[in-house]
Order: structure tokens, then sequence, then C-alpha cells
């Protein structure tokens, strides 16, 4: 998932960014933006797809304090972290259920 920094945006201080991710969209912008608007320090995120068109997703970091590209780090972490429990979770209820219906 190639990332890049929105031209225009290297002016701004590092508590404001905007990050494009190349052929991603709804998907991973939604539960992104839940994670890490989550966080104290951040004032503002959010994230838009240009275009049906586009396979990219501009997505946006505000902070109260402190480094957006490191919110956003922090926040990726933690939807590895998230994704982890759930396939967990399913795997063990998955396995309940095979083992109910075989006997």
């Amino acid at each position: 998932m190639p990332v890049a920094q929105l031209a225009g945006s290297e002016a701004a201080s590092e508590s404001s960014k905007t990050f494009v991710f190349q052929g991603e969209g709804h998907t991973l912008g939604n539960a992104l933006r839940g994670i890490i608007s989550s966080y104290p320090d951040v004032q503002f995120c959010g994230y838009t797809v240009p275009h049906p068109a586009e396979n990219k997703m501009h997505f946006r970091i505000q902070m109260y304090q402190g480094k957006a590209i490191e919110a956003l780090k922090r926040g990726l972490e933690d939807l590895v972290k998230v994704c982890d429990v759930t396939l967990d979770k399913f795997d063990k209820e998955f396995n309940n259920f095979c083992a109910k219906s075989d006997s």
C-alpha cells in the first residue's frame, strides 16, 4: 500500500497532514478513521475518495499536539491489532460451530 503526502501539504506544520493511499478506498479509510478519531490528541480525522475512477484515498489528520504521521502509524498498528482479535474470535467460534456440527 504505497502512501504519499499530498502535494502542497509539506508547507503545513507536522501536526496537520493529508496522506494519499494508492489502491485503497472506503474499507481502509473508514476503519482507520474510526480508530484515529478516538485518540484524545487528534483534533480532526477524515478521508475522501476523490473519484470512483481513481483508485486512491486522501486521508487527513489534524492534531492538537504531536505529529500527524505518528498518529497514522499508531492507527495502522491499532487497526492490525483489531483485525487480529477479530480473526481469532471468528476462528474460535467457527471451530466451536464445526465441533457441534460433527457431534
